[in-house]
């Protein structure tokens, strides 16, 4: 394709579907990629950008190796070329509770004051954009394997730090405790690595193995 200056994967991609044609001038099928917001906040575009796990969006051409390969994530099912279901990310987030209960019934009024510091952190794990890089690097994670990932315990202990959040505790705790959970990493530290939003993912993990050995410990007084 032409080269152009501020060219990113995404941008690039565009100017070969509206060319589909290969060096040799064959016309051949537009590839096909998934794409929303454009600025690495929406994590649809992630794929293998020369065998590393990117956001498409914020891939330079220019500050790329040539020629540039890109492939679709492989801990992943494929859709389609570079289209991968991350259903399993989704599914992960159901089965901690990622959210804050309100069933409407009464309001709530204003949200519980929360101190400067713990809103420094939980921003920090907030940034997640279900992107799936920290899956694809992680050792421990396989397509048909059921161990969690960081995302979802990042995201664990962000709710189990929100004053409202915390209210079912004790229910994520119980889903990283069992098959698939916390016991399941394998502290490898590839996830934050390559956390395209720089999320403290082992500051999470550590955090989540000290919840969960805490609550093992109440539970056998408990007995």
């Amino acid at each position: 394709i032409p080269w152009a200056p501020q060219h990113n994967v995404v941008s690039a991609l565009m100017e070969i579907r509206r060319h589909p044609v290969t060096t040799a001038g064959e016309r051949v099928p537009a590839p096909v990629w998934e794409a929303s917001c454009l600025e690495e906040v929406c994590g649809s575009c992630a794929m293998l950008i020369n065998g590393t796990p990117r956001m498409a969006c914020m891939a330079l051409c220019d500050r790329l190796a040539q020629p540039i390969v890109l492939e679709p994530m492989q801990k992943f099912p494929v859709v389609r070329d570079l289209i991968v279901d991350r259903s399993r990310m989704f599914e992960a987030l159901k089965r901690i509770k990622g959210w804050i209960p309100i069933d409407g019934t009464y309001d709530l009024g204003p949200g519980p004051k929360i101190a400067p510091d713990l809103q420094a952190v939980m921003y920090s794990l907030d940034r997640c954009i279900t992107c799936g890089c920290c899956l694809e690097v992680c050792p421990q994670v396989h397509r048909d394997g059921g161990f969690i990932g960081a995302a979802a315990i990042s995201q664990a202990l962000l709710f189990n730090l929100h004053p409202t959040g915390e209210m079912h505790k004790e229910e994520r705790l119980d889903v990283l405790m069992g098959p698939g959970g916390i016991a399941d990493c394998g502290n490898a530290q590839n996830c934050v690595e390559v956390c395209p939003k720089e999320i403290p993912l082992t500051f999470a993990i550590g955090e989540i193995g000290r919840q969960t050995t805490l609550k093992w410990l109440k539970d056998i007084f408990r007995r």
